[in-house]
């Protein structure tokens, strides 16, 4: 739905080159928003390692319930080389996940023009679906444990935990996704391991079946997980929507970012798409430390990031003609989507939407 009321967006630029990629990003929607006339505001939020170094602090108290009130956030990236993996992770993007209920996250596998795919003979054409991850349940939930730790009878358990409601409201979505989403397969793959898992993705699996009679112009389909992998790398082609759980999403998607040209490319949303709820968009490559103040990190997944979060906050203009900028300069500007090979420097690539806008 259109909205002429003013975007609130939080901005954590976050590690490494997360504030350049971001910088980017932000060019691109102050020179978008001038074109289709359309207002917004801006609060930068330091969260990250730099912050937790100093403070010992991800969150501060307050800080889920203040970002709350935000139309969307928009993320540069985590991860800090003096920060032991997983703090920053957990504390920071688990965190909001689940106190903002982002329950569906969200990733376009798009093959833009002038990108290069590691499959042999395959083209945007090719490439073009959708995986919808749950995003709050399995084994995220961090329930398990150590018993006897760091000795020779050492047991370790991470228990995934499935719900009728996760389940369903994130199949739901993903059904109401593909019948918009335009495309004429009008496929949804449920992406599971029913043969091996046979309690938790039998509930994934039977709520798929039920909530599938609701949408009968809607073909429903299912892969194996491991099948799905050969799949997308076979015949990524056969695809319009993917399903699937948090677990095995997490994995695909890494999948289809490698095979729609590397994570210089891929963004993705965390989204809580309920009446009020506050999303987060991100592009997929990292915080890329080592190239931190070089000005040769490929800020286009952060740009794809920005145009998401225009498509599900009421601008499905102002996100197609960012869409459609970015497809421009990649198929006819860049050299490469590699850091320090593209041809031109991060803020050039910036520079060179906003001209393509």
């Amino acid at each position: 739905m259109v909205t002429n009321k003013a975007l609130k967006i939080a901005v954590i630029g976050g590690d490494g080159t997360g504030p350049e990629v971001a910088a980017e990003g932000l060019k691109v929607l102050n020179a978008v928003s001038k074109l289709e006339n359309f207002k917004y505001e801006l609060e930068h939020y330091d969260f990250g390692g730099d912050r937790y170094l100093r403070t010992g602090e991800i969150l501060p108290e307050g800080a889920v319930a203040e970002l709350r009130t935000f139309d969307a956030i928009y993320l540069g990236a985590v991860g800090h080389p003096d920060v032991k993996p997983g703090i920053l992770e957990k504390g920071l993007l688990l965190e909001l996940r689940f106190q903002l209920d982002q329950y569906i996250n969200l990733r376009p596998v798009q093959l833009f023009p002038g990108v290069e795919t590691p499959l042999r003979d395959k083209g945007p054409k090719d490439i073009d679906f959708v995986v919808v991850r749950e995003n709050t349940e399995d084994m995220y939930c961090g329930v398990g444990g150590f018993l006897k730790k760091h000795t020779a009878d050492e047991v370790a358990t991470q228990t995934a935990i499935y719900t009728r409601k996760g389940c369903e409201r994130c199949i739901r979505w993903a059904f109401e996704f593909t019948r918009k989403r335009n495309n004429p397969k009008k496929m949804l793959t449920l992406v599971a391991k029913t043969n091996v898992l046979t309690y938790g993705h039998d509930l994934w699996w039977r709520t798929f079946q039920d909530v599938a009679k609701e949408y009968p112009d809607i073909k429903p389909d299912y892969n194996h997980v491991d099948a799905c992998c050969m799949w997308m790398v076979k015949n990524p082609e056969y695809y319009d929507v993917i399903v699937t759980t948090n677990m095995f999403g997490d994995i695909i998607t890494d999948l289809g970012g490698i095979l729609q040209g590397g994570m210089g490319v891929a963004a993705g949303g965390n989204i809580n798409p309920d009446p009020g709820g506050t999303s987060m968009y991100e592009p997929m490559g990292g915080s890329a430390p080592k190239y931190t103040g070089q000005n040769v990190i490929n800020p286009m997944a952060a740009i794809n990031a920005l145009g998401m979060l225009l498509e599900h906050t009421g601008q499905p203009a102002a996100a197609a003609r960012v869409n459609k900028a970015i497809r421009h300069v990649t198929g006819t500007k860049m050299k490469s989507q590699a850091a320090g090979k593209m041809g031109y420097s991060t803020q050039q690539v910036g520079d060179l939407v906003c001209e393509a806008l």
